[in-house]
């Protein structure tokens, strides 16, 4: 029954970290006796961030969400600080939740956009730039995870394609009646062309969510302890936010031109974009007045999302779940079977985020960030 235990126990994640996390909390309650409350408060701090970033071995949800009960059984912070720090935190919760589950159902335009800049710009280092400040500018609005898997989803879909097209020519495929040879080496710079893209896009993603109030949940929490509303942190943080994003583009030029040894500056080749353009075209042709009117509907949310928080016309979530309503009542998404998938992709981090919230508490109990903060402010500012 132990060996039971322990290989179901956080799953098929590492031994050696199941060992540990077990190893720590049977002995948190009398290591806290023996070394007082603000070490074991590091202690545990450092084994969340451990399990955060063994994110991909075994979601910290179950690992953090273990420590996060050992921090209460042990009383390093109580129910009722965890629930304020919640409370004070739910502006940020109704993001992730509707605004994350808004964005799902606008992948459909957004893979149609980045199709269209893919196909339609053939210089790469041109195309590498558009593709990271289109990357910047939706993070900027939407959540930048959506944005990254949206460009993945793209890029999966036209390797798929390629390759369908590569193996049942047999390495060569009918360009304008010339046979176009694609074997390996074609295949491997094709890789390589999307391996750079999507880096770029990731970096676009990174730089332009730092520029809102809603690019990241962070910023959320910044705007109001500052009183800031959308426009007002754009503007108060661009002296910041503007050199980082030229900065970051300044990069990808340069990686483009120079980095080659790192996978960077391969081009499409001809006979690959020749037959993603004959595959998109025909997307084209095959697209119904349905889907064609369903980016219509989405594209007008769109609009309304940069005005509702241009504008400020209420809380950043309530945003999310009214555009959420719209675009779904007037796509014809009417049952749960269809809604519910959108939500998959946020409750998991929320529930995360609220086990995060019991770190916080126990970091505000304990005064754990008391002493360094008091240091920063006695240093002398004109020194």
């Amino acid at each position: 029954m132990l060996r039971v235990f322990f290989t179901e126990f956080l799953g098929n994640s590492p031994v050696w970290f199941k060992t540990l996390i077990l190893a720590f909390l049977v002995a948190s309650y009398p290591l806290t006796l023996i070394l007082g409350e603000t070490i074991m408060g590091w202690a545990f701090i450092l084994m969340f961030i451990m399990t955060l970033a063994l994110a991909l071995k075994c979601y910290p949800l179950q690992s953090g969400g273990l420590l996060a009960l050992a921090v209460l059984a042990i009383g390093l912070t109580t129910p009722e600080t965890v629930w304020y720090e919640i409370n004070q935190n739910l502006g940020v919760i109704m993001l992730l939740v509707f605004m994350v589950s808004f964005i799902f159902f606008m992948k459909p335009l957004l893979i149609y956009i980045f199709g269209k800049i893919l196909m339609k710009v053939k210089n790469k280092v041109i195309l590498s730039m558009m593709f990271s400040f289109a990357a910047a500018i939706l993070s900027a609005f939407l959540d930048a995870l959506t944005v990254m898997a949206v460009l993945i989803t793209v890029f999966v879909a036209l390797y798929g394609v390629y390759e369908k097209v590569h193996s049942m020519a047999g390495g060569a495929v009918a360009v304008n009646d010339d046979s176009v040879d694609m074997g390996g080496d074609t295949l491997s710079e094709f890789r390589a062309f999307i391996r750079s893209l999507v880096m770029h896009g990731a970096i676009g993603t990174a730089l332009g969510g730092v520029m809102t109030q809603v690019g990241e949940p962070q910023n959320l929490l910044i705007s109001e302890k500052m009183d800031w509303n959308f426009i007002e942190f754009a503007m108060q943080m661009t002296h910041v936010t503007i050199p980082t994003l030229i900065a970051g583009l300044g990069m990808v030029v340069v990686l483009e031109i120079f980095g080659k040894k790192f996978g960077y500056g391969t081009k499409l080749d001809d006979g690959v974009r020749k037959v993603l353009e004959d595959y998109l075209h025909e997307e084209d042709q095959k697209r119904t007045l349905v889907e064609k009117y369903g980016l219509i509907v989405q594209g007008l949310c769109g609009l309304l999302l940069i005005i509702g928080l241009a504008l400020h016309v209420m809380e950043v979530g309530l945003v999310g779940l009214s555009l959420l309503v719209l675009v779904t009542a007037f796509t014809g998404i009417n049952h749960e079977s269809r809604i519910g998938p959108a939500f998959e992709e946020s409750l998991p981090f929320v529930s995360l985020l609220c086990i995060f919230f019991v770190i916080v508490g126990m970091i505000h109990d304990q005064h754990l960030f008391t002493p360094v903060i008091e240091w920063v402010l006695a240093m002398d500012i004109e020194a």
